[in-house]
């Protein structure tokens, strides 16, 4: 009778060794990582590089990454951008993935500007779009649709100033999050940090 009892005991720790040890390896592998929703996408309309209307309807049922920036940004923005198309290259063939660049100083940033920029840079996904508009327009949907930073500043170099964060956009227009170790939503992410970018690409292949 004992025999049986410890052959049971030992079945029982065997089976619960089976279903734990694959969950704790992707606690901390980072397999497992909540992602929570911080706000909606609001409404906008704008131009792209090709002189297309594009809303964001257009990106319904896409992952996609924001970013505000300026094609003459003397700083941050060609950092910003070049690992943006690190991320456009790694998802170049999927057509549920994009990205969306609203330039905050549009009375330069023509659509022609924009094509000339794309072309320099590299940027060919047919699902990247640089957008210009009415530049308070684009202000208002930085700060107060994104929360992401962006003003003009004719005391800085550049004369703008604007985030260096990516915002992530899910499937249904929703600006989602991962969450840190204590359960807090990271918010976005340091369009200059590897380690952020490397946690991106994560979260987007998880949501596409």
């Amino acid at each position: 009778m004992k025999n049986y009892k410890y052959i049971g005991i030992t079945f029982i720790i065997l089976i619960f060794g089976i279903w734990a040890v694959p969950k704790i390896v992707d606690r901390f592998s980072g397999n497992k990582v909540a992602m929570t929703v911080i706000g909606k996408v609001p409404s906008y309309q704008f131009t792209n590089q090709d002189g297309e209307l594009i809303s964001d309807e257009d990106f319904k049922g896409k992952v996609y990454v924001v970013e505000f920036f300026f094609t003459t940004c003397p700083t941050i923005c060609p950092e910003m951008n070049e690992n943006m198309t690190k991320i456009q290259d790694e998802f170049f063939g999927n057509p549920n993935f994009g990205i969306a660049s609203f330039s905050i100083n549009p009375e330069y940033d023509t659509p022609e500007i924009l094509a000339a920029y794309a072309k320099k840079h590299g940027i060919s996904h047919p699902n990247w779009h640089l957008l210009t508009g009415e530049r308070d327009a684009i202000f208002q949907l930085a700060n107060q649709g994104f929360n992401l930073y962006a003003a003009y500043n004719p005391k800085v170099k550049g004369n703008f100033e604007h985030s260096g964060y990516f915002a992530l956009i899910n499937k249904q227009g929703e600006i989602v999050s991962r969450l840190d170790e204590y359960g807090n939503p990271k918010g976005y992410y340091d369009g200059l940090a590897p380690k952020d970018l490397n946690m991106l690409k994560s979260d987007i292949k998880k949501l596409l």
